[in-house]
């Protein structure tokens, strides 16, 4: 009898949240090391996590729910930096600043897994989906931060929907471009793309 026959999901919640993250892991790793999204197989990415290939289909329908998953995880981290100065009560340039470097600096950690996200996105429309999403939320909660700011006197950043949009979709596209080149120097894209996002919002202060 075949090992893919035998196979049973535990029925251990706690096992199958760890064989859940161990699947994860091993595809993150993977593609960190060079491999291409396109060409990983299943088994490969079941056996880096110790796991046979049936178990996989016990977790994700495909390898697209694997990466739409690893991109709600590394977008989660992300999120949770930015937030600093989206919920901050007295928010300065200098903090804005700070969630800016922490934000890239991050995406440089995940940047293979996120590169794989966006190069699928391009010609998956349900990966599409999930990383419009995604990035709406920053879209979305940049723009009530800039309302925000603005209504405490602080910016006259405006139209404020479309400054936000402007802002998140140039800092993934510069982060996405900074990962598939390399050999650049992220301090020096962390110093430009602050500015960026400090001028837009701060640098045009109400008199």
């Amino acid at each position: 009898m075949s090992t893919a026959t035998q196979a049973t999901e535990p029925s251990d919640p706690g096992r199958r949240e760890a064989n859940e993250a161990a699947l994860l892991a091993a595809a993150a790793s993977l593609l960190d090391e060079g491999a291409a999204f396109t060409a990983l197989r299943v088994e490969e990415i079941a056996q880096r996590a110790g796991l046979g290939r049936t178990n996989f289909y016990f977790y994700f329908k495909d390898k697209r729910e694997l990466l739409t998953a690893l991109a709600e995880e590394a977008a989660a981290a992300l999120y949770e930096q930015a937030d600093r100065w989206w919920r901050g009560e007295a928010s300065t340039p200098a903090e804005l600043g700070e969630s800016v470097e922490a934000v890239v600096r991050l995406w440089m950690r995940h940047g293979r897994v996120l590169g794989a996200v966006v190069q699928t996105a391009g010609v998956d429309p349900e990966v599409r989906t999930v990383w419009r999403g995604i990035a709406g939320r920053f879209v979305e909660a940049t723009r009530e931060r800039i309302d925000r700011e603005r209504q405490a006197g602080r910016t006259a950043a405006e139209p404020s929907a479309e400054t936000a949009f402007a802002l998140v979709w140039m800092t993934e596209r510069a982060c996405y471009q900074h990962v598939q080149d390399g050999g650049h120097d992220t301090s020096a894209l962390v110093a430009a793309l602050t500015g960026v996002w400090q001028r837009s919002v701060y640098g045009a202060l109400p008199a």
